[in-house]
């Protein structure tokens, strides 16, 4: 081979390397942080109705109340994976579903990920405390957004929704309705986006 032909080589080879750095870099494609395409593949049952989104999506500025009273955003929980479900005390597929997100949050819990739990609309304080008792959960935050205005940020057009946030705060994939979090197959995927390289 040719002295030329293989300097030509050498600089295609460099080429295709430097897409491909690119294209594992580009948030489109992974998220943001993880690859989606290969945490996609894994879903079935439940998890099958967990979307990811081609482009990554931001989440909403607007703060909401916390037990305490005071007032948070989700940009408090940067650095860490969100699991933010939307609920409602009158919602009965999330009363079904509220369990296995307990069951997330003391399996994964930690400083890289957090269930995220939001009470949408017009949910009393003692109502929600109820709720959490009758159902066993006590491990989960009793957060309201009593306007609705985080939940009208990012589009949540009913109840259960429940977001996969990156530790950039971008939303990553979306389940509208009730789902099996304490599944085989939901504990694989949130393992797989938590521990996955880091693509930023």
């Amino acid at each position: 081979m040719s002295k030329s032909a293989l300097v030509y080589m050498g600089v295609a080879l460099c080429a295709i390397a430097a897409v491909a750095f690119v294209a594992l870099r580009d948030p489109a494609t992974t998220g943001g942080s993880v690859d989606t395409t290969a945490v996609a593949a894994m879903r079935g049952g439940d998890m099958k109705k967990l979307n990811f989104h081609p482009e990554l999506r931001p989440v909403s500025t607007k703060t909401f109340e916390a037990e305490d009273g005071s007032t948070l955003s989700l940009a408090e929980y940067q650095g860490q994976y969100v699991l933010l479900n939307f609920w409602a005390t009158w919602c009965a597929p999330c009363r079904k579903e509220m369990p296995m997100l307990a069951e997330l949050q003391r399996e994964f819990g930690g400083d890289d990920f957090q269930v995220v739990t939001l009470a949408t609309g017009r949910n009393a304080p003692p109502a929600m405390k109820k709720f959490f008792e009758e159902i066993g959960v006590d491990n989960l935050p009793l957060h309201r957004d009593p306007n609705s205005a985080v939940a009208r940020d990012m589009a949540v057009l009913g109840l259960p929704v429940t977001a996969l946030i990156d530790k950039n705060g971008n939303e990553i994939a979306r389940l509208t309705g009730d789902a099996d979090w304490a599944s085989d197959n939901a504990k694989a995927i949130l393992k797989a986006v938590i521990e996955g390289p880091a693509m930023n």
